[in-house]
């Protein structure tokens, strides 16, 4: 009869494909008993977006199987996500595992809409989740989440964000009249984003994305030093020019000891609405290129579509609205992408298990 070590033997030779480590030596494998030649087991993955959990699952039931004397196999599978916080002050919003800022060094290249997008995919996923506005003086994240005149709560002295999509949310917004603008020097935009980690009562979550001003201004300097982020995905579009503004960022992080998580192409093509035609309007091929220099990840290409455009006009961002679309499809591939890189980053601070 196969025995618990046995069985681990048989579920080492599944690789996990990010880690390329084994599920067994990794901790996956959790709850395990053998009775009678039945076999349970939990597999516990380190993130929800796993895109490769059912093939997984599969596979550690039919190694299972090919053991001597086992009748039947049940395989459950879970997450929990591992804290990849490395910089800044621990004590920011401790209960929030991994803080993923969204950055580009230009303006115009839909960095807001993919923090959005990014955002509710997380949470579609299945990731608790939630999203600063760290663009002081241009905050656009509410009306794209469809909050534009919330009820703040308050508890224990802390504003408890408001939620919409399953994604918690605070910005700027908030807090000034819907016309006003915010005219700050660089230490009062430090003082708010600081704030906005001590003061809002984010709870437990996963993952944190931040949608931070274009360019590397006090915003960008405030998050890389005195906030505990996990890494950064740095957004483009395919023009040369904005791969310049973007590569000139990336080393500004890179200074900073900020892990750069990887780039996204965003208006990778233009989709017509009418025909699905993919055109390329822009030229260049900004994503490749950056990711080539600084030999990180292409995290993903995301088309450029009215229907993207119009979600986050009315606040119901696409993957949300459209999720089996190509376009709402692209945004859950680059969830699963970035999870899956924070992931990398927060196994590497763990000792291999024997």
């Amino acid at each position: 009869m196969a025995t618990e070590q046995d069985v681990l033997r048989a579920l080492a030779r599944i690789q996990d494909p990010d880690l390329h480590r084994d599920i067994v030596s990794l901790g996956f494998i959790k709850e395990l008993k053998v009775q009678d030649g039945e076999v349970h087991f939990d597999i516990v993955l380190t993130t929800p977006a796993c895109p490769v959990r059912d093939q997984m699952k599969s596979q550690a039931e039919q190694l299972v199987l090919g053991l001597p004397g086992v009748k039947s196999v049940q395989v459950t599978m879970k997450a929990e996500v591992r804290s990849g916080r490395r910089l800044g002050n621990e004590k920011l919003a401790p209960s929030v595992k991994n803080i993923i800022a969204v950055a580009s060094g230009k303006g115009g290249v839909g960095k807001t809409t993919v923090a959005v997008n990014l955002a509710v995919a997380l949470a579609r996923l299945g990731a608790k989740t939630g999203l600063l506005d760290a663009d002081v003086t241009g905050p656009n994240v509410p009306l794209m989440m469809g909050l534009r005149d919330p009820q703040l709560g308050q508890v224990e002295q802390k504003i408890v964000p408001p939620e919409n999509h399953g994604v918690k949310v605070i910005s700027i917004a908030f807090f000034v009249k819907q016309d006003e603008p915010v005219i700050w020097r660089g230490p009062m935009v430090h003082s708010a984003i600081v704030q906005f980690f001590s003061d809002i009562a984010w709870g437990d979550l996963d993952y944190l994305v931040i949608d931070l001003p274009p360019g590397t201004g006090d915003a960008s300097l405030t998050l890389a030093q005195s906030v505990p982020i996990t890494g950064v995905v740095m957004v483009t579009a395919p023009q040369n020019a904005a791969a310049l503004d973007v590569s000139k960022a990336i080393k500004m992080f890179e200074k900073l000891n900020a892990p750069i998580l990887g780039v996204v192409e965003n208006m990778s093509s233009f989709v017509c609405p009418h025909c699905s035609r993919e055109t390329d309007i822009f030229g260049g091929a900004g994503g490749d290129e950056l990711a080539a220099k600084f030999n990180v990840p292409l995290l993903g290409r995301i088309p450029l579509h009215a229907a993207i455009g119009a979600g986050g006009n009315i606040g119901y961002p696409i993957v949300a609205s459209d999720p089996g679309s190509p376009q709402g499809l692209a945004f859950a591939k680059l969830a699963e992408a970035v999870a899956a890189r924070v992931s990398v980053a927060s196994t590497r601070l763990l000792p291999v298990i024997t």
